[in-house]
């Protein structure tokens, strides 16, 4: 196939190149390489895009994005764990899950405004927590923040972000979410709770997927091929790493060993109900067991999660875990999912799967590594604009129009 493909004429030189290459790898390392060049726009057309606006889709940023970060940079946004192939199940299962157009339906206006927690938001779309986004462009969440106030998007910080929460507050114009990493001393937990929720976070969102470890080996593979000096940006040590984030200047760490909060079990999560005084989500439940007890324990949201593929190599999809955890909850609070979404379409298929709303992670952090706050907007837009395009071939003039009976799951 790949042979057929270097020497079709459809392929432009630079991708006829790119195909030819993975011809001289072993057959799991070239079907590895050729799910992203044969599914990436810029590769196949030849040359990056030189603006937001030539984008025509928010692949087209990824590649951009690749050619100005470091390769360990570059490499720990694309890593999943083990061999990725839980990263690729949150893109292909969405391929088994169809669309039911239907027709002679007014659909000139339509409204895709959600309302969580109180708070209407403008769009479904939300920005998900991402860890260092310093290290894609030094403005970090600041630009994504700036973004989300002219497209009208929520957003989600992360603990080990490079921004303070009450910075990426003052630049959204409104409150963020806070994604909570807890580590193992309570007391740290605590003063980033209070510090969230004093600067204006309504939601603290608790990670509870990262409790195993991980095998991030497309980063470790990178890592190999960045010539930089690492020590000239990270001092070693996991203390010196988590001390020097915003979210824990002030704060003693002294005592804390792990950032994730290993050995947490769900008499953490009443120990943190007891202390949050806005509203608990928990990011990362993927099983209607684990949905039901988050319920019964007095959780306000759940995000259905497995880190964007980074979390564990279990070959569950977001996309198809998504159902059980809608039915286990059936209604009683908001269910938001995250990993994969790429497209409009995603979006739709999520929403009529019974999600509330969906995060985006890698998606935007392309569009800012590859030309800043402009790039995040043009993401926004661009993934606002074609769920608004297929909310009107299903015939949806809102939300709630957004069913079951607009989809079909192979």
């Amino acid at each position: 196939m790949l042979e057929y493909l270097t020497a079709s004429p459809l392929l432009a030189p630079s991708g006829a190149r790119a195909v030819a290459g993975l011809l001289a790898l072993g057959t799991s390392e070239a079907i590895a390489q050729s799910y992203d060049v044969l599914r990436q726009a810029p590769v196949m057309n030849g040359d990056l895009i030189a603006s937001p606006a030539q984008a025509l889709n928010v692949f087209d940023f990824e590649p951009v994005a690749k050619k100005e970060l470091p390769p360990a940079h570059y490499g720990y946004l694309a890593s999943g764990v083990d061999a990725d192939k839980t990263l690729r199940a949150n893109r292909d299962d969405f391929d088994k899950i169809t669309i039911r157009t239907r027709r002679l339906i007014d659909v000139r206006k339509i409204d895709t405004s959600v309302k969580i927690f109180g708070e209407t938001w403008a769009s479904p779309i939300a920005l998900a927590p991402v860890s260092s986004v310093g290290a894609f462009h030094p403005e970090a969440e600041a630009a994504a923040a700036r973004a989300c106030k002219v497209k009208g998007h929520q957003m989600i910080l992360s603990t080990v972000g490079s921004t303070s929460i009450e910075d990426v507050i003052k630049e959204r114009g409104a409150p963020v979410w806070y994604m909570l990493y807890p580590t193992d001393d309570w007391a740290v937990t605590e003063l980033l709770v209070a510090r969230a929720e004093m600067a204006g976070a309504p939601a603290i969102v608790l990670t509870v997927d990262r409790q195993g470890g991980r095998n991030t080996e497309t980063l470790f593979r990178d890592r190999r091929g960045d010539t930089r000096t690492c020590t000239d940006c990270h001092t070693p040590g996991f203390k010196n790493e988590v001390s020097r984030k915003p979210m824990f200047d002030g704060i003693d760490v002294s005592k804390v060993t792990n950032l994730y909060g290993t050995g947490m079990t769900w008499d953490y999560v009443k120990r943190l109900r007891g202390i949050v005084k806005g509203k608990l989500v928990l990011k990362g439940i993927v099983t209607h067991e684990d949905a039901r007890t988050a319920l019964n324990y007095g959780v306000d949201a759940i995000i259905v999660s497995n880190h964007g593929g980074r979390a564990e190599e279990s070959l569950q999809s977001t996309i198809g875990v998504l159902p059980e955890v809608v039915w286990a909850v059936n209604g009683r609070i908001p269910v938001l999912v995250d990993g994969g979404f790429r497209r409009g379409t995603d979006v739709l298929k999520a929403l009529a799967s019974g999600a509330t709303a969906v995060c985006i992670g890698r998606p935007y952090v392309w569009g800012l590594a590859a030309f800043g706050q402009p790039g995040v907007e043009m993401v926004l837009t661009i993934m606002q604009r074609e769920f608004e395009t297929i909310m009107r071939q299903v015939g949806a003039t809102r939300l709630a129009e957004i069913t079951g009976a607009s989809i079909h799951r192979a």
